[in-house]
């Protein structure tokens, strides 16, 4: 991920898939790198403090990155000091550059067992872990408090939020959260938990459920929702009795939102297409776009995304929005709603593309959310478009960071 930037979870299960490790170890080795990735501006600080020049990839080959997840083991995963050691030099022994790195890898995880914990307590967490280009732009949006906040609350691996399907069924202990979402804290292998194979839950973010309720009473009605997979809020709407049909351009992604109807046991019109290039058999009275977008809102479940992402992946996904948006709305029937969501915290794919769209679309109005659509949260509102941050909800747990704006169009 660190050399190639490729997705954690796509390098995560191509390596694992061929690792043949029992699923304790695969999850451990999942842990690893999940929290060296969480906790990586305040490892290398860290690893900077002993080792101020470390030796030229070319020369080291995987050097830092042992030395990076051995640290994240001694400091944050509490791992024996002997293990973390042993298991650091046997890697590094398998490889014909590592290896010659030795003495170096013992010594540095030698010191960081014994005098890190002083270094790591002096440390600004949220700073350190955030990466200059995201930092400047939290402090600019949201103020310097909630930017710490922010970044504090992706350093906390995220609880699982399920929607049930129905209040019957099988489902895992939790908390309550508002509409039939259950919280759980350490949830372990999705597939193990009860009510999975029977499809009585889905997986979805407790913010994340926010827009699809937002289009109010769908009974009967047709919804479009674009970019559909991996259908949580297909199923949303399905449970609330829309005639919904989803568009999907990703064959995979497709696939998965089938498998994923069929074990719930939901109905839908799949249609495998580039939403800007479909066009319902009639106008529609209800459109759901969640966006492409960088995904900033969801670090704390992905958090290599600082670290392989940059400010032009936003402009580039602020970009392809455009055309998303201009494609909802002539779906639309003359007096139709666009719901406009995004996983953003990037004011450029939220606020500023709703922003642009009216001007193109006069047409259109922005429909202000109430407080009681959102069960009284008033902190998740700002001038009538929904802005969930990681801390809202903080002392529950968290929530994704999410941008949702209802869009009507006046009657013609």
């Amino acid at each position: 991920m660190l050399r190639k930037r490729r997705p954690l979870d796509a390098a995560l299960d191509a390596n694992l898939q061929t690792a043949g490790l029992d699923p304790r170890d695969a999850g451990f080795a999942r842990a690893i790198a999940t929290e060296t990735l969480r906790r990586l501006g305040q490892l290398q600080a860290v690893i900077h403090t002993f080792v101020p020049k470390l030796p030229p990839q070319h020369r080291a080959g995987p050097t830092l990155e042992i030395l990076l997840a051995g640290a994240c083991e001694l400091l944050f995963l509490r791992v024996a000091a002997h293990a973390v050691v042993d298991a650091a030099n046997e890697i590094a022994g398998a490889d014909n550059k590592a290896v010659h790195f030795k003495p170096l890898i013992n010594a540095v995880l030698r010191r960081v067992s014994r005098e890190a914990e002083a270094v790591v307590a002096q440390q600004d967490a949220p700073r350190l872990n955030t990466p200059d280009w995201l930092w400047s732009r939290w402090s600019a949006d949201y103020g310097d408090d909630d930017a710490h906040a922010i970044a504090a609350a992706h350093l906390v691996p995220p609880p699982l939020d399920i929607v049930r399907k129905s209040g019957a069924g099988t489902f895992p202990d939790g908390h309550e959260l508002p509409g039939d979402v259950l919280r759980i804290a350490e949830a372990g292998r999705i597939e193990d938990l009860p009510g999975y194979a029977e499809g009585c839950w889905w997986v979805q973010d407790f913010a994340a459920t926010l827009p699809a309720r937002l289009l109010g009473d769908v009974r009967g009605q047709t919804v479009v929702d674009l970019c559909a997979a991996p259908g949580g809020k297909t199923a949303q709407l399905a449970v609330a009795g829309a005639n919904v049909i989803a568009i999907e351009r990703d064959p995979a992604r497709m696939q998965r939102l089938e498998q994923n109807l069929k074990r719930l046991k939901l109905d839908a019109e799949l249609v495998l297409a580039d939403a800007r290039e479909f066009a319902p058999p009639e106008r529609v009275p209800f459109v759901l776009l969640d966006a492409p977008c960088s995904a900033t809102g969801t670090i704390r479940r992905h958090p290599d995304l600082p670290w392989n992402k940059s400010a032009a992946d936003i402009s580039v996904c602020a970009d392809g929005a455009v055309e998303l948006l201009d494609a909802a709305a002539n779906m639309l029937t003359g007096d139709g709603t666009l719901m406009f969501a995004v996983c953003s915290l990037e004011p450029e794919e939220g606020e500023e593309q709703v922003g642009n769209f009216l001007l193109r679309h006069p047409e259109f109005r922005v429909d202000p959310i109430s407080a009681n659509e959102v069960f009284g949260l008033t902190d998740l509102l700002r001038n009538g478009a929904l802005r969930t941050l990681p801390c809202h909800m903080a002392d529950k747990g968290g929530m994704d960071g999410f941008y949702a704006a209802r869009l009507k169009r006046s009657a013609v």
